[in-house]
């Protein structure tokens, strides 16, 4: 069984169920995903494969892209290559194709993809802390207040909730079910939301 996909996320939907209730659904565009090299626990110290998404020319690969797939006999570049860990690499070989056809409906999955970036945050944006008092004469409304300790450690933990990036980070959403397979249009159709925009590269593996 190969150990996962790389797919497009193409956005979220409605299906109905039996019971006619409205169910919220990503469509993902997965695959179809090709073998570009194999890892051997001789060779490399690990089972995996890696595998390559959304094919473009060799002309439009840099010199080490290029390089590496034509290593590797590849007829063509991707723009996207990941590594899959495997049980057992023996039964794959390089330019095999790999589509939805390994999910079935009722499979759950786990999805990791990078969270839309939404910029420089406050600690109320990014962490949910209350303000301070707007009136009578208050000076703190939305700063984050001490951050240090006293004489010991006398320093800021690490960890420390405080203004910064929020979004922009690699988020796995797990144990999502597969509510439909179109193999024939390269769709995965998952309940409930994933990471990341429209469009936004996402990695589907199975649960567990």
């Amino acid at each position: 069984m190969p150990g996962g996909l790389i797919g497009k996320k193409l956005g979220m939907t409605r299906i109905f169920d039996n019971d006619g209730l409205a169910v919220p659904v990503t469509v993902i565009e997965a695959g179809p995903c090709f073998v570009v090299q194999i890892k051997t626990a001789a060779k490399d110290g690990y089972e995996a494969l890696q595998v390559g998404f959304d094919r473009r020319a060799l002309a439009k690969c840099n010199k080490p892209e290029k390089g590496h797939f034509e290593k590797h006999g590849a007829k063509s570049g991707f723009k996207c290559l990941r590594e899959f860990r495997v049980d057992e690499a023996i039964g794959f070989e390089a330019g095999q194709e790999i589509t939805v056809e390994q999910f079935e409906i009722g499979d759950r999955v786990d999805v990791i993809g990078t969270s839309k970036g939404k910029g420089f945050a406050g600690t109320i944006k990014r962490w949910n802390f209350h303000r301070g008092p707007m009136g009578h004469g208050s000076m703190s409304h939305r700063a984050p207040g001490s951050i240090g300790c006293s004489a010991y450690p006398s320093r800021v933990v690490r960890g420390k909730k405080m203004p910064g990036q929020m979004g922009n980070a690699r988020v796995t959403m797990k144990n999502l079910e597969v509510v439909d397979v179109r193999p024939e249009e390269n769709l995965l159709v998952l309940r409930g939301a994933v990471p990341g925009p429209r469009q936004g590269l996402v990695l589907i593996q199975k649960a567990g």
